[in-house]
């Protein structure tokens, strides 16, 4: 049994949504001890909600060059870097950042912990990676099970899919993971399998449960004003932008209804491209969850981010609350770096469902202290 309190570690934190997560679940019986990232201004926004842990650079330098004492740790948690399993990035099979999985092995070797999750994107479940990582965890006295998750089943407001693997010294972990699920998808004809789902499961939460209180925004620049207006601020479109918008002004539409209803404004390359991209230049739906919030949200050509009614994109503010942060959580950096760390992060959230299923595994008597 853990005396005192849970020591979390922390790898390739960007924001900490992840820590978050756990955070929020554990409260005041977990500190996060230590952290890491390469980028200086997401380790910025860590130190600021978290404690000035985070330890900036590059991973594998630290841990050859022994420049960091490593501390004790219950939890090892983190995402390597997942671009070298996107489907992007599927032809380069000697890709490095696919590799980032054997320094996060190495510190939970070195920090003792007894439970480590990784966080990555879907394609890791069907990849040589994952069978190298169960084969090293199983080397180091792990037991460990996977599964993917849609953050949509936990409650936040956007249908997201990612993989975890846990593995656990002392229990077996499919006992506890994957978590219940606390919510379900109401349009779904799929009866809710109660095995899955916890007691009295509650309908998806959507875009209108996440920014419907918001005001329209105001400037084009981060304010110097209490949450959430700081980071509620628009763009300046371009006149051709405004009349795309103006175009296709239900939910739900999309580039494709703009080629329909006005040719002469779309895109060539869109026009050229006759099948894919549903989701570019859509708009969200008021009353379901939505798509994935990536790094470049702000931007419509780059997905469903406009907003239901407004002729615009969503804002800063309106994607982090679709990422399920809390208007309290504490971003530094430009425009740029903060959309960066809202895409990136595992959203709270669902990091707080998973760390409420590593409970009992952090919990468990150690077999062999």
């Amino acid at each position: 049994m853990l005396e005192n309190h849970i020591r979390l570690i922390d790898l390739f934190a960007g924001a900490g949504g992840f820590t978050l997560g756990f955070v929020q679940h554990f409260d005041e019986s977990i500190r996060p001890v230590w952290a890491n990232d390469f980028n200086r201004v997401a380790a910025a926004t860590y130190n600021a909600n978290f404690g000035d842990h985070c330890v900036v650079g590059d991973i594998v330098d630290i841990l050859e060059n022994q420049s960091e004492v490593i501390p004790k740790a219950d939890i090892v948690i983190g995402g390597p870097p997942c671009q070298g399993f996107s489907l992007l990035n599927k032809q380069r099979r000697s890709d490095p950042r696919k590799q980032l999985w054997i320094p996060f092995m190495d510190i939970v070797e070195l920090s003792g912990a007894r439970v480590f999750v990784i966080e990555n994107v879907r394609q890791l479940l069907n990849s040589p990676e994952h069978q190298a990582i169960d084969e090293k965890a199983s080397e180091l006295g792990f037991l460990t099970t996977s599964a993917l998750l849609c953050s949509a089943d936990y409650g936040v407001p956007q249908v997201r899919y990612r993989a975890f693997i846990v593995g656990s010294r002392d229990t077996d972990p499919s006992s506890v993971f994957p978590p219940i699920r606390t919510h379900f998808n109401p349009n779904s004809t799929t009866p809710l399998d109660m095995f899955r789902h916890g007691v009295n499961p509650e309908p998806y939460r959507t875009v209108r449960d996440a920014i419907e209180d918001l005001p329209p925004p105001e400037g084009t620049e981060i304010r110097n004003a209490p949450p959430p207006l700081d980071i509620h601020f628009g763009r300046n479109p371009t006149e051709l932008s405004i009349k795309r918008y103006q175009t296709i002004p239900e939910e739900g539409m999309n580039r494709f209804d703009l080629q329909e209803r006005a040719p002469e404004l779309t895109p060539a390359c869109w026009i050229r491209k006759k099948s894919g991209g549903t989701d570019l230049f859509g708009r969200l739906w008021w009353d379901r969850p939505a798509f994935t919030i990536r790094t470049e949200f702000f931007k419509p050509e780059k997905g469903r981010y406009l907003h239901p009614e407004q002729h615009r994109p969503i804002t800063h503010r309106e994607a982090a609350r679709i990422q399920s942060f809390p208007d309290t959580f504490r971003f530094r950096g430009s425009k740029i770096e903060i959309a960066r760390q809202i895409g990136n992060a595992v959203p709270p959230l669902l990091a707080r469902n998973v760390a409420a299923s590593m409970q009992n595994l952090l919990m468990a008597e150690p077999v062999n202290d």
